[in-house]
């Protein structure tokens, strides 16, 4: 590509992570294709010129067909970047800075998945949910921003 950076052919090393509730006190995760029985909110890497709040609304859409404006809780975590992900950052990205969003639904609502990346999706309580998610940063996430049913 024209006018790209070597370090823009990787993946940017910032992410958000959206956490999708009802009132009931239930959350929203996926199942990820790889690696396997990888449950988590929905995540994903900003694009080069990609503000967080964009990117929180477009992983939305792209993850669930749900469309709302997701809201930014001002946390921001730093983690290692996993084995797993490894190769698609720059050599020199180790860490990965993720910021969390919440979009408090009504009720639930159907899910249509991105299949390239999701095999399922559960709408969770709010143990069950913090029991099946996979990352760290995602359960302080639903233990904060998940209401007690």
């Amino acid at each position: 590509m024209t006018g790209m950076t070597a370090r823009e052919h990787y993946k940017r090393p910032v992410s958000v992570l959206v956490v999708v509730t009802t009132p009931a006190g239930e959350a929203l995760l996926l199942r990820r294709r790889e690696p396997a029985d990888f449950w988590q909110s929905v995540t994903g890497s900003l694009g080069w010129d990609e503000a967080p709040g964009v990117a929180a609304a477009r992983e939305l859409r792209e993850e669930t067909g749900i469309v709302a404006e997701p809201r930014a809780t001002g946390q921001v975590n730093r983690f290692p970047i996993a084995p797993a992900w490894r190769a698609r950052y720059h050599p020199d990205d180790a860490m990965n800075e993720e910021h969390v969003f919440v979009v408090h639904l009504a009720e639930r609502v159907p899910v249509v998945l991105s299949a390239d990346e999701h095999t399922e999706s559960a709408w969770l309580e709010r143990a069950e949910a913090l029991a099946r998610a996979s990352s760290w940063t995602d359960r302080e996430a639903l233990k904060t921003l998940v209401p007690l049913g």
